[in-house]
Parts: structure tokens; C-alpha cells; sequence
């Protein structure tokens, strides 16, 4: 056996030597980045977007869609219960006021109540969720079995027995306000959740080692990344919200006779179904067609951020 200790080793040319080399991704990828991804390719989006946007549009600028008042001089009990004719493609209503026109103008109602008690409702969850996940212990536990106590309460019937009491002040805000201010429930959950899961990462710990106050930390670094679900949430509650305020005009405890609105418009229509069909099956659809817009928009978001739903179709 040769005792030589010496080793061959083979030549290396610069030129032949390569270095492994990590290919990031070109294109830029966060949460809301792969939700559009996911989203523009879906029809659906598409059509449910393009009916809210119309929808929002006839009630910022009903002007747009019809020249016809709604109400007052512009009503003649001689069109009463008439159909369609040229210039009011929709016929007449049991008071000879076009339906087309009404249609239109009660898009406001239904959208201005619908947008702020949905703003109320978001507000208050947020920050009942916020404090009780960020700050837990004795905070999380009352901040949570009042959302509990709010959360058994239907915030129709709390609605109704508010706008029954208040019947002398009747708008607009306080018709959201008794709507929104019993159905922040569920926002607080979920809310609540998500801060949980965000308080526990890295960045959420560096901000505290350096020194930021932990209210500025929730409200800079928590808050933030916890919006998405509660953004998804939002949007299905604006539908159910056009629903809770056309149901209390059906009942006669929303806004009354001072304000044109579709649920006011359906209990009018109501009695005269079996004559006059056509004007209880519009202001029907007007509102169908809204509520199930916001809300099939509202589960598309849903599913587009959240990469598990993504990855099972």
C-alpha cells in the first residue's frame, strides 16, 4: 500500500463553475394583489359588480334614469293601477304615480340607510373586536359577553321597537342607527379572531420591543392586517341591511310617508295583488336584485381571500 499522502485534485476553471442562483417571482404577490388575480377572471364578478355600481349611480344621480317626479303633482288618480305607455314603461301605481320613477328614487333610501348603518354596524364591531382580541383578559371577557348579549338580540325586532319609540323623529339616520347599532355582533367576532391570529407575529413583537405604545401598535400594525374578512363582512352586510330597512317600511315602522322606498312601495302594492300584480313584482326585483348583487359580491370577496377556497377550485 502506497503511503504517499498527496491527492489529485482536478483542475477547476472559472467559467465552468456555477453558482445556484434563487428566481423570485416577477410579478408582485400580497393578499389583495391575488384576490384581483382570482377575481377578474370570474364572470360572475363582473356582472355583480357592474349591477352595484348601477345601482349606486341611480341613487347618487336618479336625474339620469328618469325626468318623472315620483310623488306630488306628478300623480293622477286617472292612471291609477294603469299599465305600461310611452313615457313610463313600468305603468302606474293604485295612486296614478309612475313606477319607473319611483323605482329609481327609492334606490337612495334603500342605499343611503343600507351604507350608513353598515358603516355603524363596522365602526362598532371593529372596535369592540379590536380591544377585547388585542388586550384580552378581563377587557376581552365584558367586551365579549356584551357582543354575546347583542348577538341574541334580533336586530329587526330591536329595530322595530326603537323606530316605534322614536316615531316622531323618523330620518334616514335614525332608521340606520337602529339598525346598525344591534347588528355589530358578528363583526366583533370576527374581528376579534383576526386580531388574535395577528397579535402573535413577529412584526406585532419587534413593534413592542422598541418601544410603540400597544394601543399605536394595534392601531398601526394589528389593526391593519386584521381588515380583510371584516371588508368581506361589510359588503354582505350592506344587502342585509337594504333588507332590514325595506322590511321595517313593509311593516310600517320605517320611514313612513316621508321618504319614497322600496319596502314602503311593496306593502302599498300588497293589497292590490290580485288587480295590480305588476305593481308589487317590481319594486319586488328592484330589490331582489340589489340585495342579491352586494351579496354575491360579498361571497365572491369572501372566497378570493381566503387562499383555501382559491386553492379548492
Amino acid at each position: 500500500m502506497s503511503s504517499d499522502p498527496t491527492h489529485y485534485v482536478a483542475p477547476v476553471r472559472d467559467e465552468d463553475v456555477v453558482v445556484d442562483e434563487v428566481h423570485l417571482a416577477e410579478k408582485k404577490s400580497n393578499l389583495w394583489l391575488d384576490a384581483w388575480r382570482d377575481l377578474r377572471r370570474r364572470p360572475l364578478f363582473w356582472i355583480a359588480l357592474a349591477l352595484c355600481a348601477l345601482i349606486v349611480v341611480m341613487a347618487v344621480v336618479p336625474t339620469l334614469f328618469t325626468s318623472v317626479p315620483p310623488s306630488g303633482g306628478a300623480c293622477n288618480l286617472d292612471d291609477s293601477n294603469r299599465g305600461p305607455e310611452p313615457g313610463h314603461p313600468l305603468g302606474f301605481t293604485f295612486l296614478g304615480c309612475d313606477i319607473w320613477s319611483r323605482l329609481v328614487h327609492g334606490t337612495r333610501t334603500s342605499m343611503l340607510v343600507g351604507v350608513t348603518a353598515t358603516i355603524i354596524s363596522t365602526v362598532i364591531g371593529v372596535i369592540m373586536g379590536a380591544l377585547a382580541g388585542f388586550y384580552g383578559g378581563f377587557l376581552d371577557s365584558l367586551l365579549s359577553r356584551v357582543g354575546d348579549v347583542f348577538f341574541t338580540i334580533p336586530y329587526i325586532v330591536a329595530a322595530v321597537v326603537v323606530m316605534s319609540v322614536l316615531a316622531d323623529h323618523r330620518n334616514e339616520f335614525v332608521l340606520a342607527l337602529a339598525i346598525g347599532g344591534f347588528s355589530w355582533a358578528s363583526t366583533a367576532r370576527i374581528t376579534r379572531a383576526e386580531v388574535l391570529r395577528v397579535k402573535q407575529s413577529d412584526y406585532v413583537t419587534a413593534s413592542l420591543s422598541l418601544g410603540l405604545s400597544r394601543f399605536r401598535t394595534m392601531a398601526s400594525h394589528v389593526l391593519p392586517n386584521a381588515m380583510a374578512p371584516v371588508i368581506v363582512v361589510a359588503t354582505l352586510a350592506l344587502g342585509l341591511s337594504i333588507v332590514a330597512e325595506a322590511t321595517l317600511s313593509f311593516l310600517g315602522v320605517g320611514l313612513g310617508g316621508i321618504a319614497i322606498s322600496w319596502g314602503a312601495d311593496i306593502s302599498q302594492a300588497q293589497t292590490y295583488i290580485r288587480t295590480a300584480p305588476m305593481a308589487l313584482f317590481w319594486p319586488s326585483l328592484a330589490l331582489t336584485v340589489a340585495v342579491l348583487s352586494f351579496i354575491i359580491l360579498g361571497e365572491l370577496l369572501r372566497e378570493a381571500v381566503d387562499p383555501k377556497s382559491r386553492a379548492q377550485r
